[in-house]
């Protein structure tokens, strides 16, 4: 459950870096709030996570989750740069974080 909890939780942390690019600054009041709401939601799934799962790899995760979830959107919708390395680069993050939670004993 935990596992799922800390996929879940940066999930959220992807919403809530799209809604702060959209919020324009904090400037768009849907796209804040939405920012905010997110953000609160992945931390509170984040400590939930971190009961069972060691602070240093939960951290990783779902800090890896969240980044590479963004690059993704990123360059799915607001058109940024998808050269080769880009990506090789996020596909090593992706497997670090596959190892980590094969190499991360259960609590």
């Amino acid at each position: 459950m935990a596992w799922l909890l800390l996929i879940a939780a940066g999930i959220f942390e992807i919403c809530w870096a799209v809604g702060l690019k959209l919020s324009n600054g904090f400037t768009i009041f849907k796209w804040s709030a939405f920012t905010v709401v997110t953000y609160i939601i992945s931390v509170v799934l984040l400590g939930f996570a971190l009961k069972s799962i060691p602070l240093g790899t939960g951290y990783a995760i779902w800090t890896g989750i969240g980044m590479a979830g963004t690059v993704i959107i990123g360059m799915i919708y607001f058109n940024e740069s998808k050269d080769l390395l880009k990506v090789i680069f996020i596909s090593m993050i992706l497997i670090g974080i596959v190892g980590l939670k094969f190499i991360t004993p259960e609590n």
